[in-house]
């Protein structure tokens, strides 16, 4: 690979669209070990220099894989195309550095490309998605273990989470590379990927968990709401009578669940004339019903996102993680004129204050996340081991008909299967889902339609390793792969590579 530079920087750009193409909807996912095996190739070539082939990467898969963030500012913020153009590509670059700053590390290791290709490869960009999903509120948006969740390599979630996952993708595309060499290299890698695949597939045939209890008929209610509707006056009678009319076809059944902020008003605004009596029928016909409202404070003053069980008993959960700029502005005194600007309803929200994301429903607990939340597996496990099943309520109507929502039910699979229970997705327009505990869809709506979808579910008891002990392990495992791999690099397999490297 001796091109010239503009050439590489092609290479670098079309490896991370590629990539963009093994997750969902496309779901090509051996693409998830070419896209990064090109840019390995690169940083191999490149040496110290792999900053600029590694942001061009992350440009690549950024540009073509988030552009619902341009949709959803251009489609609901009213402030015409051109600003949200440049809000998107501000966004892709920055997300795009961390790839760069990836490529920058690699490029310190003045060890073996074998050694670089086994393990500085994996174990740093697995070390930056972790910083990616955590830093300034974290976007763990396109992890690349997401792309693997149908794969032999997702049996390694329940054990060490969607990062682990990505740590054997990354790890495999760097073994097929060594295929291309001669002699002992090629026979090493060859058992290695037989390992690491064989080993996923073994994974996959556990069983984590035990049934508790009786199985759920359970109704996921998908209203299909149009976004630009969803907030005004004249809307809230008729998605009230909606949903009313779509959960009474449903009395009888074990739960009902509606989405994020289904009722688009206030709760104490609809207590009394809509609430009280729609909780009565519930009881006369033994249903819990789970339903999305903003909740605000007696005094006034404070307002949240929340899920609201009834039924049974009553009980709430309240949004933990918020999402900036949308749902609450950092520098609030600096920067509120922005959010009158961009006309965002409902975009100053407190944040839930529960120590776990757990809510009462019927006779079992469980594990809450609202929209967003659901891409971060280290608060889903917060639920464990109370949480007998997991409820996501989410609006990706901001998204309209773009990947968004095909990747967000992918993560919401990878969370399912994580810690191995039943995961119950409701979505204003899709895609709502019932979702089996190894990650499986069990059945689906159709996005942008009017839906119900019916399934029974088995609340679960017991955890898995990634549920008692989150990320600690694999953060253990690439600290530990570089530890060993970087002297190893200066002495015994120096030079073991003949591919052109630093």
């Amino acid at each position: 690979m001796r091109g010239r530079p503009y050439t590489d920087d092609l290479i670098a750009l079309l490896a991370g669209g590629l990539t963009t193409l093994a997750f969902a909807p496309f779901d090509l996912w051996p693409l998830a070990l070419l896209g990064p095996g090109l840019l390995f190739r690169l940083w191999l070539k490149r040496g110290r220099a792999g900053f600029r082939p590694g942001l061009l990467y992350g440009l690549g898969l950024m540009g073509s894989g988030v552009t619902w963030l341009y949709v959803s500012i251009a489609q609901f913020g009213d402030i015409g195309w051109l600003l949200p153009v440049l809000i998107t590509a501000v966004f892709v670059l920055i997300i795009a550095l961390y790839y760069g700053l990836t490529g920058w590390l690699v490029g310190r290791f003045k060890i073996s490309p074998s050694l670089k290709l086994v393990a500085v490869f994996p174990a740093v960009w697995v070390l930056v998605e972790w910083l990616r999903g955590w830093l300034f509120t974290g976007f763990p948006w396109l992890q690349l273990g997401y792309a693997m969740i149908d794969t032999p390599l997702a049996g390694y979630a329940p054990l060490l989470g969607a990062l682990g996952v990505s740590f054997m993708t990354v790890l495999s595309s760097g073994l097929l590379l060594l295929l291309l060499e001669s002699g002992r290299l090629r026979l090493y890698a060859t058992v290695g990927l037989l390992l690491i695949w064989c080993g996923g597939w073994g994974l996959l045939q556990i069983t984590w968990t035990k049934p508790q209890g009786e199985s759920l008929k359970v109704a996921l209610i998908q209203g299909n709401i149009p976004q630009h509707k969803k907030w005004e006056v004249e809307q809230l009678l008729p998605t009230l009578t909606l949903y009313a009319t779509r959960t009474k076809e449903h009395f009888g059944d074990d739960l009902i669940v509606w989405p994020e902020t289904a009722i688009s008003a206030f709760q104490y605004q609809v207590d009394e004339p809509f609430l009280q009596p729609l909780e009565q029928a519930l009881q006369r016909h033994g249903s819990q019903l789970v339903f999305g409202v903003v909740q605000l404070d007696p005094d006034g003053k404070r307002y949240y996102n929340a899920m609201v069980a009834m039924g049974e008993q009553r009980d709430h959960y309240r949004k933990r993680h918020l999402v900036p700029f949308t749902e609450y502005l950092p520098f609030k005194s600096v920067l509120w004129p922005l959010v009158e600007f961009f006309t965002i309803p409902m975009s100053d929200f407190t944040a839930g204050s529960k120590a776990k994301p757990l809510m009462q429903v019927g006779q079992y607990q469980v594990g809450m996340s609202i929209c967003y939340e659901d891409a971060f597996g280290v608060q889903t496990i917060q639920a464990l081991p109370e949480a007998a099943y997991l409820i996501n309520a989410s609006n990706d109507a901001w998204f309209g008909d773009s990947l968004a929502p095909h990747q967000h039910l992918q993560i919401a699979r990878m969370r399912a299967l994580e810690i191995a229970r039943f995961l119950l997705r409701a979505t204003n327009t899709g895609i709502s889902a019932v979702i089996g505990p190894s990650g499986e869809l069990r059945d689906t709506a159709p996005l942008l339609q009017e839906a119900v979808v019916e399934a029974r579910i088995q609340p679960l008891s017991g955890s898995t390793p990634y549920g008692r002990m989150g990320n600690l392990p694999i953060l253990g495992i690439l600290v530990l792969t570089l530890v060993i791999g970087f002297p190893c690099g200066h002495a015994r397999f120096r030079g073991s590579c003949s591919t052109s490297g630093s």
